[in-house]
């Protein structure tokens, strides 16, 4: 299948576009590198070295034997996206490609109105391309489980039956997003259900939870193939940023109470959810939605199980810290989601485990120089 993936320089693109060329499939990326220009912005970097994207896609065709071409872009460009569907005639699209960061989101107006700007123009490019150029083309796009918010009733898989007054419908379940970054994600998803039901694309909504992890068969083959892993208080999220926390000595953040539950999965899951969904691919017009994670945990227990595996395998006496909340959010509150579609698919899900804690701590321990502790802390309030 040929397969394109948006943002495939990115920490789930990445390990994305080698899964699925080492199966088989022809991948192409597509990205306009600014990931790595937030890194300068912002003053950090990835906790492990990684190579450029040409570097990479050339160590990867030394190591595989396999070709992954690159289009250096902006989605936000429509020429540009017009030329990249008429070359490699994708037949499905895996779209990672948006800025991903809810604290990126709310550091102030420009970041507001950049990252709704950026995903939502950028996904409208891709939806007007498939319309236009390739209308069999299956749409895989990252969603997340921060659209549905935190309500007091199970979170369904995009849809609930509701009844009304003495009549019944099934509609979308109802969204109640975190940022500015997650409301971005919700006029996405509204887009692309339109676009579905107007137009008879074909799209699949994958609301994926928290990612964790840094490892996969593929990137572990050579440096040069390493994938990023971020730790600041910007765009490290909450496992991989305690890790390395706890390697370097730094306290383990946790915001508030602590109470906050929300999806995880492993990043080496978000690989298989992407390979059943191109190979299930949704009928002609239908908006299909996902719930793409494998358990839930509060805030806290991922800190203390950190905290835990730290101290019985490496004799680190982590500290956990309650920081001043600089999110709008529920500290403490009920949280059940659904999560069955991708198991019906055949996801054999890579459960939470002390190994890949004691990993991912190793890991940081062997590259704790890069670490510039000055950018842990949370720089961006909702308030």
């Amino acid at each position: 299948m040929r397969i394109l993936i948006a943002g495939g320089d990115g920490f789930c693109g990445w390990p994305t576009a080698l899964h699925l060329s080492k199966r088989g499939h022809e991948v192409a990326i597509v990205d306009s590198l600014i990931r790595r220009q937030w890194d300068e912005e912002l003053g950090t970097q990835s906790l492990t070295p990684i190579a450029s994207l040409e570097d990479r896609v050339a160590l990867w065709r030394e190591t595989s034997g396999k070709e992954v071409p690159i289009y250096i872009g902006d989605l936000q460009e429509y020429p540009f996206v017009e030329r990249v569907f008429r070359e490699f005639q994708p037949e499905a699209v895996v779209h990672f490609a948006e800025q991903r960061s809810a604290p990126y989101s709310m550091i102030d107006r420009e970041h507001a109105v950049f990252t709704q700007v950026n995903n939502v123009v950028g996904n409208l490019n891709v939806l007007y391309a498939i319309k236009d150029i390739t209308p069999d083309c299956h749409l895989i796009k990252l969603g997340t489980m921060g659209e549905y918010g935190t309500p007091n009733i199970d979170i369904e898989e995009g849809y609930i039956r509701i009844q009304h007054k003495g009549r019944e419908d099934v509609l979308p379940y109802p969204k109640q997003p975190f940022s500015f970054y997650h409301l971005s994600k919700v006029h996405d998803s509204h887009n692309i259900m339109f676009a579905c039901k107007s137009w008879g694309i074909r799209a699949t909504d994958l609301n994926q939870g928290v990612v964790y992890g840094l490892w996969t068969d593929e990137t572990r083959l050579s440096e040069g193939l390493y994938n990023r892993i971020d730790y600041d208080g910007v765009f490290g999220t909450a496992l991989n940023r305690f890790c390395i926390q706890a390697a370097t000595g730094h306290p383990l953040t946790v915001y508030g109470k602590g109470g906050q539950t929300r999806a995880f999965l492993d990043i080496r899951d978000t690989l298989q959810c992407i390979e059943l969904a191109a190979l299930q691919p949704a009928e002609r017009g239908e908006f299909r939605v996902f719930n793409q994670f494998t358990e839930q945990f509060s805030i806290q227990e991922l800190a203390e199980r950190v905290q835990r595996v730290a101290a019985e395998r490496f004799d680190i006496q982590a500290e956990i810290t309650h920081l001043d909340n600089p999110r709008v959010e529920k500290e403490e509150h009920y949280y059940h989601a659904v999560h069955t579609k991708l198991l019906d698919l055949g996801l054999q899900p890579h459960l939470l485990s002390d190994e890949l804690i004691v990993e991912l701590i190793d890991t940081a321990m062997r590259y704790r120089e890069r670490v510039n502790f000055d950018v842990i802390a949370p720089s961006a309030n909702w308030r």
